[in-house]
């Protein structure tokens, strides 16, 4: 099948097109039209794309179906996470066959654990809630001191647009009224007054936080405090031992934390320390002292300690001392002892210090030991803090998602849960490998690598044999987590290498490694990644005429921008709800993000960012000539990249591309950001994926 064959007419530039000057330079916008969600050539557009895509694909129907149930006889469909006490009750979620969502539910318990005759109380079942909805989402949840009432927030847009609501978990009854664009809720510790935050309609950032009392009219309720900088988005919650309620307010370089008993839910919130450009500090409470993890003296954050009634910053002493090579991620606090979350050398690593009695004065501690050389690992939920362990996450990319309990006194870990991956799973089939590659500028570049052993031969890699499949995103400090996938190994089994870049603009080497790729260095971003699919095709790791590259969101603006730099490099490119039209996004103020977002990308309004952004917007940098074989996905109701990029990206790569290669552009026309919401709808989403990506690769069929 040629692209020729089914391809859709792409839409015709409007004699209406836009035109922006600025800096002395016209941005020309043939596909603007596009934006208009409301016109009917729009819909008809989009539904033309997903036809010929779905046409294309249509051969490849019985792979896709293979791969589903693959995917499928490797999930336990009937499952159950592990408890985590909260007060008087062990919490937990199950999942049903058949079923698309979980079922949250309690059961009462000591500190032990469960009670074993306890009755199951089903405080949220997400199929029932769901029907009638093609997209259901819940977002946050808030169980009052008293365990009888629960705030909630469900989203059925795909919009992130989340509305409010509370339920009474003695009677099952939900309470009457609700409050859309929700963020945040938390409860005051008297079970009647709650508080929870709104979003801006236009520029969906959380702007308000009010109070409401439990029974009377939403209307009624308090606004309690609004952030105007249009670059700061506010957030409430309780500290671990419940004492204070916190509302931090923040942008992507600065923060600021404010505070107010829990007990006096109708006080004032105080503020911990005053907003300062690039300083940020997160906060937890412990015996009358602020903990606060600051980046005041350095980028990867130190810790100190503040009385709650003296909190100026010229009484902070320092706990945890600022260190080049070791970023100070989180701290976990509890009644004796904490936990110090740090990543260095890309690898998260958890350390626990333990408390002499009340006060900030430790005696030392140990480090959770992590047996593999490339892992994720993290806190589990930890609601108590008056607990003599610690729960966390620990998996990787041959290790099913675990969970264990350390105890700080003994360093012991146990095991509680490993996922269960039915269908014949054996992680010694498998390995993982971390090797660095070389960037322009002589960076050293990490790289995970995991592929199946019996498939790839150490001794065989000269030439590389292997189809390579390579992952990024880069952006926004995010460390790339190394998870395990069971749906990745219908790509291993036929003899993918999978390869996981930590490029600059991530988080994964601290701060700094974040600093490095964004604003006006944010190319190091691009370079980088072409520069780990290079050094792995030259050390053998795989075939350089079959690599395939996936990144989503800001990820596709790194798909987008590698294939106009280095289209020579990639077989086929898989590109999630790409931020691929950098510059019309970036000159309009009304989106959402756009103006937060200028502490990433830099203020086109200035002609120093304008001219470095418009060197790499992909959207703007398209041209004649060949380029891969990609698959575009998209939904219209994402809120965070639009469906117009993606869409008209797409549109204008038609007309400029001069190679057979397919270019698809699907678009899920009832979901957002994330895609299908259902567990079994996002496994078909996958199949579809892994099949075009199998057929470029030539792997259809399986060893």
């Amino acid at each position: 099948m040629t692209e020729t064959t089914l391809l859709p007419a792409p839409p015709v530039a409007l004699a209406d097109h836009t035109e922006k000057q600025l800096h002395g330079i016209v941005l020309t916008d043939d596909y603007a039209w596009l934006r208009d969600k409301e016109n009917p050539e729009v819909t008809t557009y989009l539904e033309a794309e997903n036809a010929y895509a779905e046409a294309y694909m249509a051969p490849l129907a019985p792979l896709r179906e293979q791969l589903y149930e693959e995917m499928l006889s490797h999930i336990k469909q009937t499952d159950i996470s592990v408890p985590y006490r909260d007060g008087d009750y062990w919490y937990y979620s199950r999942t049903e066959e058949g079923l698309q969502y979980g079922i949250h539910c309690r059961k009462r318990g000591t500190a032990e654990g469960p009670k074993e005759d306890a009755e199951e109380e089903v405080i949220l079942d997400g199929n029932e809630m769901a029907v009638g909805h093609a997209f259901f989402a819940i977002g946050a949840i808030d169980i009052s001191d008293d365990a009888r009432w629960m705030a909630y927030t469900v989203d059925t847009t795909g919009f992130r647009q989340y509305t409010l609501k509370i339920k009474d978990l003695q009677t099952g009854e939900t309470l009457a009224g609700s409050v859309e664009r929700v963020g945040s809720v938390v409860w005051a510790a008297d079970s009647f007054n709650l508080f929870y935050s709104v979003e801006d309609e236009e520029q969906k950032r959380q702007f308000q936080l009010y109070r409401h009392m439990r029974g009377t009219p939403y209307a009624a309720d308090a606004l309690v405090f609004e952030e105007t900088d249009e670059r700061f988005n506010i957030g409430a919650g309780r500290t671990r031992d419940g004492k204070y309620i916190l509302m931090e307010s923040a942008s992507h370089t600065t923060s600021e934390c404010h505070y107010r008993p829990a007990s006096e839910p109708e006080g004032q919130f105080r503020v911990i320390c005053p907003r300062q450009d690039e300083h940020e500090y997160y906060v937890d409470h412990r015996n009358d002292l602020w903990y606060i993890r600051t980046n005041d003296n350095g980028r990867n954050f130190r810790l100190v300690t503040v009385p709650v009634d003296a909190p100026q910053r010229e009484n902070w002493a320092e706990r945890i001392p600022h260190r080049n090579d070791v970023m100070l991620e989180e701290i976990d606090l509890f009644s004796s002892f904490y936990i110090a979350c740090e990543r260095s050398d890309g690898l998260p690593r958890m350390r626990s210090v333990r408390f002499i009695g009340v006060g900030p004065l430790t005696d030392g501690g140990g480090e959770i030991a992590f047996p593999e050389p490339a892992y994720s690992a993290h806190p589990h939920i930890n609601r108590m803090s008056d607990t003599p362990t610690f729960r966390y996450a620990y998996q990787s990319l041959v290790t099913p998602s675990s969970v264990y309990e350390y105890d700080p006194e003994n360093g012991a870990s146990k095991l509680l849960k490993q996922v269960e991956v039915p269908g014949g799973f054996d992680r010694t089939l498998y390995a993982s490998e971390r090797v660095h590659a070389t960037a322009p500028d002589g960076a050293q570049v990490p790289v995970s690598l995991v592929y199946r052993k019996d498939q790839f031969r150490k001794d065989q890699r000269q030439p590389g044999k292997n189809p390579l499949y390579v992952y990024g995103y880069g952006s926004y400090g995010y460390s790339l987590p190394l998870g395990f996938g069971s749906n990745r190994l219908s790509l291993l089994d036929r003899g993918v290498v999978m390869a996981y870049a930590h490029i600059r603009g991530g988080g994964d080497l601290g701060k700094p490694w974040h600093d490095a790729g964004k604003m006006l260095v944010k190319r190091n971003t691009f370079t980088d990644f072409i520069a780990a699919v290079e050094h792995l095709t030259a050390s053998g790791y795989g075939d350089p005429s079959h690599v395939a590259a996936e990144g989503g969101s800001a990820g596709g603006l790194l798909m987008g921008t590698i294939v106009n730099m280095r289209p020579d490099l990639f077989r086929a490119i898989l590109s999630h709800v790409p931020f691929v039209d950098v510059m019309n996004t970036m000159l309009d103020a009304s989106l959402p993000l756009t103006v937060p977002e200028y502490e990433e990308w830099g203020n086109p309004n200035e002609a120093e960012y304008f001219k470095y952004m418009l060197s790499y917007s992909p959207y703007d940098n398209l041209k004649p000539g060949r380029y891969p074989s990609m698959l575009v996905k998209t939904s219209l109701h994402d809120s965070q990249v639009m469906y117009w990029e993606p869409a008209k990206y797409v549109a204008k790569l038609r007309t400029l591309k001069s190679d057979n290669n397919p270019l698809l552009l699907v678009t899920n026309m009832k979901a957002g950001h994330g895609g299908a919401s259902g567990r079994y709808d996002y496994l078909k989403e996958i199949a579809f994926d892994y099949a075009f990506l199998l057929k470029e690769l030539g792997l259809t069929s399986k060893p």
